[in-house]
């Protein structure tokens, strides 16, 4: 793995010695997830990577997790195709230490095993953004942020009328239709959005060195609404509402009930039905931006051997003061109630109150921020987090930066209440993290560590959630690079070199080595190519070096897009083009060699 560190950073110097002029304006993205006001990306300090929409529409994501794999510092974990459980280790920490939202709103399961989102059921349509902002985050979202936030923000409707429809088909059956209408005027605005996804698929669950046909397939169906709805009463205020339903229907496979051997022809199946709500009233003058909004949450999963539904409610205002020219202060509070309705049949509520500062000193080439929360809960010991971050401009575009910040999870109604695994003995997670890091026209390098104190995990030797003893220590450097190198190619690297250790033994399902590479190519007209892939490095399936080796193998993609007029497109996508037999989770099979032939249709 050596030679390929050394070469993957000489051609990153290389390309970004052969042109110099960066195609990604920091001043041209805003991101609202650092600190829950609008900023511009080159004024926040923590670590943030954002996938744009041309992005997404360069490489044809299907779903959020496909998108977030292609970045540095985030590995996805997937028992099987497209709808499959999929996991998500950002820095190395697990899915339930991540928060996700949906245009601000929570997409955590209060009902899951670790309180982590359903990312398997999050589809592509219509994104502008997926923002990702890693290290401890609980000081601006308290508990459940102390690896990070990831915000999926869809577009808002543009002046006028418009719409586009797509369709995509391809191998497993894989059949996915795209629509979306939009109108903005002066005072009124209105988008709807719908995506139905039905994939024959293949056998989620197969026997290492077996093949996926020789059993029954695992199929998945998901219709996904969303609708957004705003009213400008005058140039200051405005009211605001969006709601999205999800809903999904996942052939699975398991054990058998008697012999508890694995199954791939079981002929179960999982039933997910998600909605997300939100009413927000804004008011804009001379002296804040101020939001007062409420955000709900209803996931109700069904299964042969039962049913869970929660919810979360939330409350909150934010107030966002600009001061001193090119200062910023942003305050707020939330209320956020969590409800568990199946058999554990608990809830608790959260009441938390927070305060973000953003100083720029020195010709704004200086950035200095802090934040701080307080929060009380029902069930557990009151907490107060921070997080603190510099961010210092040697020229425009060479930057250095630094962040700490302290984090607190909660353990789940799950892990607490279960009547065969739970523990009520447990007691939240602390987080301490920092990273150090340097930018140079779209080349990056960002180390980063972690501590966590306390962490959860699952005990096998007394067959339920415990604390792990001593503290659990994950760091790791990421080097990535997005620019072009010619006025008509377009290069995106990435490394992450990962050590994710527990008492001195290594956490599961963690790649010490992930490499991403893509080329994109604009040299013909209307036409556009890529090709992109990824190295995984050594991972074994369960702590200390136990279980199967899934990794140390290389993916390789490829994407043709034709514009046939302003209105029309159309394109093929090549997935493993080599057939590469792999497992991400030891027993649970993979997508073999899989075209796909997609129309897209714009007014």
């Amino acid at each position: 793995m050596k030679k390929t560190k050394i070469s993957l950073v000489a051609c990153i110097i290389l390309a970004t010695n052969l042109y110099s002029n960066e195609t990604t304006k920091l001043d041209e993205i805003t991101i609202s997830s650092a600190t829950k006001s609008e900023q511009k990306l080159r004024d926040v300090t923590a670590n943030v990577d954002v996938i744009k929409a041309e992005d997404i529409e360069s490489r044809k994501f299907k779903t959020v997790a496909e998108a977030l794999q292609s970045l540095s510092g985030v590995q996805v974990s997937t028992s099987g195709g497209i709808g499959q459980q999929t996991s998500i280790f950002l820095r190395g920490m697990e899915s339930g230490r991540t928060l996700v939202l949906v245009d601000g709103i929570r997409y955590n399961d209060p009902t899951s095993i670790s309180g982590a989102s359903n990312l398997e059921h999050l589809m592509i349509n219509d994104i502008e953004k997926i923002e990702v902002i890693k290290g401890a985050q609980s000081s601006i979202w308290g508990a459940d942020a102390s690896a990070g936030v990831i915000n999926i923000i869809t577009k808002s409707a543009q002046n006028g009328t418009h719409g586009n429809a797509s369709f995509e088909y391809g191998r497993y059956d894989s059949k996915i239709a795209k629509a979306n209408i939009s109108h903005k005027n002066e005072n009124f605005d209105a988008k709807l959005g719908v995506t139905r996804v039905d994939v024959d698929g293949f056998s989620a669950m197969t026997p290492r060195g077996e093949k996926a046909k020789k059993y029954e397939k695992d199929g998945y169906e998901n219709t996904t609404i969303n609708t957004q709805l705003g009213f400008n009463f005058d140039e200051n205020n405005r009211v605001s509402t969006s709601y999205e339903f999800i809903d999904s229907k996942t052939d699975i496979d398991g054990y058998n009930s008697i012999t508890f051997a694995p199954d791939p022809n079981n002929s179960d199946t999982a039933k997910t039905k998600t909605h997300l709500a939100n009413l927000t009233y804004e008011n804009k003058n001379d002296i804040a931006l101020t939001k007062v909004y409420g955000n709900y949450t209803n996931i109700k999963r069904e299964y042969s051997y039962g049913d869970y539904k929660g919810n979360v409610k939330e409350y909150g205002v934010n107030t966002s003061i600009d001061y001193l020219n090119s200062s910023n202060l942003t305050l707020g509070a939330d209320y956020k109630k969590f409800e568990d309705k199946g058999s554990i049949s608990k809830d608790f509520n959260n009441k938390g109150i927070f305060i973000a500062n953003t100083n720029k000193f020195f010709d704004d080439k200086t950035i200095f921020t802090q934040a701080l929360r307080y929060d009380r809960y029902s069930d557990f010991d009151n907490k107060t987090t921070g997080k603190i971050g510099i961010k210092q401009y040697i020229v425009d575009d060479l930057n250095l930066s630094a962040n700490y910040g302290t984090g607190y999870n909660i353990p789940s109604a799950f892990q607490l209440y279960d009547a065969s695994s739970g523990n009520i003995n447990l007691k939240p997670e602390t987080t301490k993290s920092y990273d150090i890091g340097i930018e140079y026209k779209g080349f990056s390098v960002t180390y980063f560590n972690t501590k966590i104190k306390d962490m959860i995990d699952y005990n096998y030797a007394t067959w339920a959630y415990d604390q792990m003893s001593g503290t659990s220590k994950i760091k790791g450097t990421e080097i990535a690079y997005k620019n072009s190198i010619t006025e008509d190619i377009f290069l995106n690297l990435s490394y992450t070199n990962l050590s994710a250790k527990n008492d001195g033994e290594e956490l599961a399902r963690r790649a010490k080595n992930k490499v991403g590479f893509g080329v994109d190519y604009y040299g013909l007209k209307d036409f556009h190519f890529n090709l992109n892939g990824e190295y995984i490095g050594t991972r074994y399936d369960r702590a200390n070096k136990q279980g199967a080796k899934t990794g140390n193998y290389t993916i390789w993609n490829a994407l043709i897009d034709y514009d046939i007029n302003k209105n029309f497109s159309t394109y093929l996508k090549l997935d493993n083009i080599f057939n590469k037999d792999y497992q991400i989770v030891d027993g649970y099979a993979t997508s073999q060699r899989a075209a796909y032939l997609g129309l897209k249709a714009s007014f």
